[in-house]
């Protein structure tokens, strides 16, 4: 009887033993590092941000009951899921991202920011300069330009003040990699109806980094006009698109201000601009106008887009979630369709460009040096940025004021909008729908209606 009791009870402590076995393998743990299926548990009832990589959470310290075994399970683990991460090459959408495949960095699923609003962590860090509505914005033309370009600029200077600031009276930034000369200076200034600053660009934002091998960018060079690449051969102008790109906010000249609309030599407006686009823009809450979308010679740009979504895995956090990733990829992430908005226009807030997020983006694609061993452009640069750091509905088509940079044309579409604003163009030439533009991918990818009859322009 000692013996069928003694039996009874060991089944029963047994028993007990296993539920309580189950009952913890089921439970989060307090301390220790985790395994993957724990993240996922944890991951449910934390918010999306939580960093599961935290020190500060896991704790490397015997004390926080973590063993050995412990630690190499789960160290195991994260290399398995290094490993299968890397063949990972799924669409990356809103502000879902991977963390970095290269140089064997972890490749761990994370999702940005949820705390700081809806619009994200760009937009949390432009807010301030929007807090003037009602108010005249602290805004400025901005224009890269040589002493010899004079003609040309004096074309455009005369047409922005013609249509637009003869009633407004901003002030004109001028940029140049030499010093302006005296006649440039007092012609430009006799031009114009606003202040007028003059700025020599610091050697430093118009030079080779020291990391750049100059013997091999001029290879590339070579090759590039062999194959008659637009630019190919042309070292100043991959100057140009990388002071642009990451230099020409950071002209002290411009610390005043939130705004500014570049302006290139020998550009035309078609159409009187009749309200303030500098207050439009900042009452309305919008951060990037363009007039022209076009696609980019991918020759130019082989590794870009490679070099972005390393970028994006490593820095989800600065996603936005209602992005307009749709308008620069058909394929939710996975490659780049190289749409991007034609930057000799651009009215635009400087504190994007500003932001923590695009120094940090500027930084990473400058460090491959591919400004000068390909041929980046400012264009596509600051419209992948613009994308995927902006809540869709802070960029803006300015349909209504009608531009030219040869060779193409902004001519409104709409005929009410043609005749209120007095505009001299041929709508036949609008480039908005031209099966070379980008309009078609902008407008699906914001939900907007297209104009009647945009068909036949779409050749």
């Amino acid at each position: 009887m000692t013996v069928f009791l003694s039996r009874r009870l060991l089944r029963l402590v047994v028993l007990v033993g296993i539920c309580l076995g189950i009952v913890a393998l089921l439970s989060p743990r307090g301390g220790g590092h985790q395994s993957g299926s724990d993240e996922s548990y944890l991951s449910s009832l934390v918010s999306s941000n939580f960093n599961f990589d935290n020190s500060r959470l896991w704790g490397s310290h015997s004390d926080e009951g973590s063993s050995r075994e412990e630690e190499q399970r789960y160290t195991a683990e994260k290399e398995k899921e290094k490993e299968e991460g890397q063949s990972k090459t799924g669409g990356l959408e809103g502000e879902q991202g991977l963390s970095s495949a290269e140089d064997g960095d972890k490749l761990t699923p994370e999702s940005s920011h949820s705390s700081v609003g809806e619009r994200g962590l760009v937009w949390e860090y432009m807010k301030p300069s929007y807090e003037n509505k009602g108010s005249r914005p602290k805004a400025c033309f901005v224009s890269l330009v040589r002493n010899e370009e004079l003609s040309p600029m004096l074309e455009s200077i005369e047409q922005v003040e013609e249509k637009f600031n003869r009633n407004f009276h901003y002030p004109w930034v001028f940029m140049n990699e030499k010093e302006f000369t005296t006649d440039f200076k007092k012609r430009v200034t006799e031009a114009t109806s606003g202040e007028v600053e003059f700025v020599l660009i610091p050697e430093k934002h118009w030079s080779y980094p020291d990391y750049i091998d100059q013997r091999k960018a001029e290879d590339e060079r070579n090759k590039m006009a062999a194959d008659g690449v637009v630019y190919g051969h042309s070292e100043s102008y991959r100057h140009m698109c990388r002071f642009q790109s990451g230099f020409f906010w950071q002209q002290s000249a411009l610390d005043k201000y939130d705004w500014y609309w570049r302006v290139e030599p020998g550009i035309k407006l078609h159409c009187n601009i009749n309200y303030d686009v500098f207050r439009w823009m900042q009452d309305n809450e919008k951060a990037y106008g363009f007039t022209i979308t076009i696609h980019e010679y991918g020759r130019t740009i082989p590794t870009l887009w490679d070099t972005v979504r390393n970028w994006w895995w490593k820095n989800p956090q600065y996603i936005a979630k209602n992005n307009l990733l749709n308008f620069i990829s058909d394929d939710k992430g996975e490659g780049y369709n190289l749409c991007h908005f034609w930057s000799n226009f651009e009215i635009a807030n400087l504190n994007l460009w500003r932001s923590p997020a695009y120094r940090d983006y500027f930084k990473y694609l400058d460090d491959t040096g591919s400004f000068f061993y390909e041929r980046w452009g400012d264009a596509p640069v600051h419209s992948i940025a613009a994308s995927l750091f902006l809540p869709k509905d802070t960029i803006h088509y300015f349909s209504d004021i009608g531009y030219f940079h040869v060779p193409y044309h902004n001519c409104p579409l709409d005929n009410n909008v043609f005749k209120e604003n007095q505009c001299k163009c041929d709508q036949d030439e609008d480039f908005t729908f031209h099966s070379y533009a980008c309009g078609v991918q902008y407008y699906d990818a914001q939900g907007l209606t297209k104009p009647y009859g945009w068909e036949k322009y779409n050749n």
